[in-house]
């Protein structure tokens, strides 16, 4: 078997150590790799653990525009193969491109390329992944995300010629996870969901289990991730400005310093942020933070007939792969606000992460919204689940947690908990009223169905600390990084059907 890994940015080191794992325990030798970022190149190029056969570099790709010619009769010829149904779903997901973020802050939204630059970078990048595909005819790609041009195009062509595509998902149950094959869903999740709806399936372990885990937070709500909390996300002007004490200044010179040196070392490849732009985007937003956004914010009313609606993390996956043509979120406030019953409120959360980063106009927008209320970032999610008559979201977390405190809930994109009874995805903006209607007056939950789908998520998925392995700890952890990944690739193997190696 050979196996291609995507490997986005620092997941490079953690895909690496799933590549060892394979090696020593299951007999895996052939690997070839999508890399992103130079420096998880060398450190590929350098190791001695993995032989890979050649490497498809994303600053190869993205660099096709400088010197691909426009070929229109080749870029018809893609649209009619790998159109979704046309191209630009590969440009809208790639922010950078798209919009210039992650070279600049978010709300920057000016496109990096334009639109004959598009073109050639979608032309150029798929001549050459359809070249390296061709040449490494990899059994199986396995995706840790799909978040540009690139690794989009590399997803749908491996579909479209039959190459078995594993995407490593979250399971938002503590820090599991699972893989699928389509990114619309959780395909092994939905199986073994269906079969024990069907009743043609029992799992008394997982069942007793996913029993334990719903009665567990009910009693104490807790968020699946501790990168999640507030106490993890700076909320407050104190925590925003604590790299100015001595003891946190050295440590943001020395990340500047560094962004500077790989700024000059790589930006001719990769796409590094430019460390004047840092500084400015920084200051714009500790501007934002200095002047605060207290005169935004409502009180929350417990008492009070409500909607709620979180507004998510952006620009962010879970919005540009999941949730694609709802990413104006502040658009889709009004509209959600206009379809409520007229003695309902809309109440609107900022996101902790996003804290800082949105412009002040953004909010004076939303506060002209009648039958809306604004709540800080820092009420706790659960206090106000506790209290909804709805929750409305576009694929986020709160979702999830509403239905395990027995909510209805409509979601406008792709996520695992769609296959409920008591969710409806909106598809249309026109049904929302509609939906709102039906949901608000829905009389109960559907508990059997929900444990089911607890049920199945236990069985198809493994421990996986994929945040602290990716953002927390680079190649030099690889030891480390072989043994806490040893779980997920033994489920990993199972779905590849490899067999362990003798001792």
């Amino acid at each position: 078997m050979k196996i291609c890994l995507q490997l986005q940015r620092q997941f490079a080191y953690t895909g690496h150590a799933m590549a060892i794992n394979l090696k020593e325990r299951y007999g895996v030798t052939d690997f070839c790799a999508y890399v992103e970022l130079t420096p998880s190149l060398d450190f590929l190029r350098a190791q001695k653990e993995i032989s890979y056969s050649a490497f498809l570099m994303e600053a190869d790709l993205h660099n096709s525009y400088k010197n691909e010619p426009l070929d229109l009769v080749y870029l018809a010829k893609l649209e009619q193969d790998y159109g979704l149904p046309n191209l630009w779903p590969y440009i809208e997901i790639d922010r950078t491109v798209r919009y210039g973020l992650g070279l600049r802050e978010y709300p920057y939204h000016t496109p990096l390329l334009s639109h004959e630059e598009m073109m050639r970078t979608l032309t150029g990048s798929a001549r050459k992944i359809i070249a390296f595909l061709d040449t490494e005819r990899p059994d199986v790609i396995i995706f840790s995300v799909i978040t540009d041009v690139s690794c989009f195009l590399l997803y749908h062509i491996a579909k479209k010629r039959g190459i078995k595509t594993l995407f490593i998902v979250s399971e938002r149950i503590g820090v599991n996870y699972t893989l699928t094959e389509d990114y619309h869903g959780l395909t092994f999740v939905q199986d073994v969901y269906e079969k024990l709806q069907k009743k043609t399936f029992v799992l008394t372990e997982e069942a007793s289990r996913a029993e334990a885990i719903l009665r567990a937070f009910r009693e104490n709500p807790a968020p699946y991730t501790a990168y999640d909390t507030l106490k993890e996300r700076p909320v407050n002007r104190g925590r925003q400005f604590r790299f100015l004490l001595p003891r946190h200044i050295g440590k943001s010179i020395y990340w500047l310093v560094r962004n500077t040196r790989d700024y000059f070392r790589y930006q001719s490849r990769d796409y590094i942020k430019n460390p004047f732009y840092i500084l400015l985007d920084r200051t714009k937003r500790k501007m934002r933070v200095l002047l605060g956004f207290q005169r935004f914010y409502d009180t929350f009313n417990p008492k009070e007939e409500f909607v709620f609606y979180p507004l998510q993390l952006e620009p962010e996956m879970s919005i540009a792969l999941f949730a694609p043509f709802w990413s104006d979120q502040l658009s889709l406030c009004k509209q959600i606000a206009r379809s409520l019953p007229m003695s309902m409120t809309l109440y609107v959360k900022e996101h902790p992460g996003m804290w800082g980063y949105r412009p002040r106009s953004y909010y004076q927008e939303l506060k002209k919204i009648p039958n809306l209320k604004l709540l800080p970032p820092s009420v706790v999610n659960f206090d106000i689940l506790k209290h909804a008559k709805l929750v409305v979201t576009l694929t986020g977390t709160s979702g999830w947690e509403a239905l395990l405190m027995q909510k209805p809930v409509i979601t406008f994109g792709d996520t695992f908990y769609n296959i409920l009874p008591t969710v409806k995805k909106c598809t249309a903006i026109t049904n929302l009223p509609s939906l709102i209607k039906e949901q608000l007056e829905r009389s109960s939950s559907d508990e059997v169905s929900l444990i089911h789908l607890i049920t199945a998520l236990l069985k198809e998925g493994a421990p996986l600390d994929l945040v602290q392995l990716w953002l927390k700890e680079g190649s030099t952890e690889m030891e480390k990084k072989k043994k806490e990944v040893a779980v997920f690739v033994d489920y990993l193997a199972g779905k590849l059907h490899l067999t362990p190696k003798l001792s």
